[in-house]
């Protein structure tokens, strides 16, 4: 087998995918570690094992995102090259999404808003510091809780109603335009006696909406249409409904690909791939 390895590496989790020599997807695995390097090297030796393949049947190890300066040298005396990560977020989204060009959201630690056309370079529109990081910080002091799967399973129980302001609760008579179930102010309307499950619910909607804002200006920027959003955050439950109601407000069209969480290392992949045939 003739396989290329994306390697999307983080700061303690790393996502792996292979690629036929077509760009079509074999699998995809993430692990956690404490460090990047042990974190790569133990993400490699399990896909490795998991999809029964040998050293001699990966053809090249592509390595992108904040962990891949710490990988030097050839791994595993593999060919090995890196990617930079904003060029392997926007092909991987757009690739995963069947769209020739959008404004990309890669929601990780923090947010990255990018231009994305195939054929053309990804353009890096501006960043936020607001993303998964964010929620786990405040649901840290909030819940005593930073695990990401913890988080999400706690949110998904929590009462908006017991945290947020809405139009409905500030506004008799609201413009036709707005929903008055929409948010009016995050945290503004905090029960004395909100759960910690309320309390999770207010953060991870605060996070998603905030991003969901700035992604309606990296549009007017472009002159854009369409977001295609990726990264771990897309699989909160609340991320959906958010973005339709940005969808329903801006008329902005809002995809969640399949595999959003691997569109990083799968555009590694991809992108070798591209420069291998230009050469």
């Amino acid at each position: 087998m003739d396989v290329i390895l994306g390697i999307d590496i983080g700061g303690t989790t790393t996502k792996i995918v292979g690629l036929k020599g077509d760009g079509a997807v074999i699998s995809t695995l993430r692990v956690r570690a404490e460090d990047p390097l042990t974190s790569l090297y133990g993400a490699l030796g399990s896909y490795l094992s998991g999809n029964r393949l040998e050293l001699g049947d990966v053809r090249r190890v592509v390595l992108t995102g904040v962990g891949a300066a710490y990988a030097e040298g050839g791994i595993y005396g593999l060919p090995t090259c890196t990617v930079d990560e904003f060029s392997a977020s926007g092909t991987g989204a757009l690739a995963l999404s069947g769209q020739p060009r959008a404004v990309v959201a890669t929601m990780g630690t923090g947010t990255a808003f990018l231009w994305a056309e195939r054929g053309k370079a990804v353009r890096h529109l501006c960043g936020s510091g607001i993303g998964g990081g964010t929620l786990g910080g405040l649901c840290r002091k909030l819940v005593d809780m930073e695990r990401f799967g913890q988080i999400k399973k706690l949110a998904e129980q929590g009462d908006l109603g017991r945290v947020d302001l809405t139009i409905r609760d500030i506004a008799k008579d609201p413009a036709a335009t707005l929903d008055p179930s929409l948010t009016a102010a995050n945290f503004g309307n905090l029960a004395e006696d909100a759960t910690p499950a309320d309390l999770a619910a207010g953060a991870v909607n605060l996070v998603l909406q905030a991003i969901g804002t700035m992604t309606v200006l990296a549009c007017q920027c472009c002159g854009a249409d369409t977001v295609v959003l990726t990264g771990a955050m897309t699989t909160l439950s609340q991320a959906a409904p958010n973005f339709e109601n940005f969808q329903r407000l801006y008329g902005i069209r809002y995809i969640i690909p399949e595999r959003a969480t691997f569109a990083t290392a799968i555009g590694a992949g991809l992108c070798s791939l591209e420069q291998k045939a230009l050469s």
